[in-house]
């Protein structure tokens, strides 16, 4: 059970949609947006029911051309935007003993892509694979803290990697992300960045799970490496957030337990004919969904229009791109595609953030629209 939200031009502004095989069905009727169709008892079935009724779901789009026109970012005709619209864009990381690894190396040479190799070395030899099975906030984990502090190699990303407390943090402003075939920005400031491919849980004003998509958590290494209290100008550019490319509803096929084990591809495809392939394995992460999610709602904080969660990555590119031991960083011209076979491709292309499309539709210019809208209905 796919949905979404399409840029419709006859009307000037998004819809809420369902994908059915060959066909996209509106679903405003249903619902006027994705944070509202969400909080519905059970939206799967909501959505189900509707597609068989043509006064509630409308056939409007054919998928192939919508896709087509996504990623050709031709915006002229309809074409998928990011899936989530109220909800807030949060983020938790280090949450894979391998990534953290590269933060704790970030941290030690302070953005410096130069000294990456000769410290990932030095960390490696210290750290070996010891810490790999720590459970965070455990007896375990407390004493592997104090080793780490006895022998000077503490860090605040082993902190919130295999202590008590996950970090998460806000990844984007709502309405800001991007969707399947825009340009994802990274900024003329950065010389060190790379894709992270992630599973993003969507999840209700109380913190229920209904659904998941993909997502790109764009990271600046340069910058969080230099201190991360830049964490905000390292994870929040223009079109620095992608999500897509459909929110897939949890039904009785395809649960919270489905994505326990789903393995998450990326290609990077270079102007120059680089190529780079990783793979996330969502098995060997180091907290369970539910940890993550209670850290990011409950008690101390609320959503009323639920939020989506980007659950963090395994995949921290070391491959050379260009000179030995600098490591891999993005191009202009990248093509990135994150894939798992559950959640369908995201696709997206790299360019400078100054020089991509601006963004411009917020949270006015939407209630503007479903005002204008419910008017027309009305009349």
């Amino acid at each position: 059970m796919l949905i979404g939200r399409i840029w419709d031009v006859d009307s000037a502004g998004p819809r809420v949609v369902a994908v059915s095989g060959p066909d996209i069905y509106d679903l405003s009727r249903l619902a006027a947006t994705v944070a509202e169709l969400l909080e519905l008892p059970d939206p799967a079935a909501a959505v189900r029911s509707a597609l068989t009724d043509h006064d509630v779901a409308e056939r409007r789009w054919a998928t192939a051309d919508v896709v087509q026109a996504s990623l050709a970012g031709d915006a002229a005709r309809p074409r998928l935007l990011a899936p989530v619209d109220l909800q807030v864009i949060k983020a938790c990381g280090v949450t894979f003993v391998d990534s953290m690894v590269e933060r704790v190396i970030e941290e030690r040479c302070a953005g410096d892509a130069t000294r990456a190799a000769d410290i990932r070395e030095l960390v490696g030899r210290a750290l070996g694979g010891s810490i790999a099975a720590l459970r965070p906030g455990s007896a375990e984990a407390a004493e592997a803290k104090r080793i780490l502090i006895q022998e000077g190699l503490w860090s605040q990303y082993l902190e919130v990697g295999i202590g008590p407390d996950p970090e998460v943090f806000t990844k984007a402003p709502v309405l800001s992300s991007v969707g399947l075939g825009a340009g994802i920005g990274i900024p003329e400031f950065s010389s060190w960045n790379n894709p992270e491919p992630e599973l993003v849980l969507i999840a209700t004003s109380q913190g229920r799970v209904v659904g998941a998509t993909l997502g790109n958590d764009v990271n600046l290494r340069d910058v969080e490496g230099r201190s991360a209290l830049l964490l905000g100008k390292a994870k929040d550019n223009n079109a620095s957030s992608a999500l897509g490319p459909l929110i897939r509803l949890f039904d009785a096929g395809f649960t919270l337990e489905t994505l326990r084990t789903e393995e998450i591809l990326l290609r990077v495809e270079g102007p120059e004919g680089y190529l780079l392939e990783g793979r996330n394995s969502v098995s060997r992460i180091s907290r369970p969904f539910e940890e993550l999610v209670a850290a990011t709602h409950g008690k101390h904080h609320q959503y009323p229009d639920g939020f989506a969660l980007f659950t963090g990555t395994l995949f921290a590119p070391t491959q050379d791109r260009d000179q030995p031991g600098q490591g891999f960083t993005h191009k202009h011209g990248d093509l990135v595609t994150i894939r798992s076979r559950h959640l369908g491709a995201l696709v997206n292309r790299v360019g400078p953030c100054e020089e991509l499309p601006e963004w411009t539709f917020g949270l006015r210019r939407l209630f503007d629209y479903l005002s204008r809208q419910g008017q027309e209905a009305r009349a």
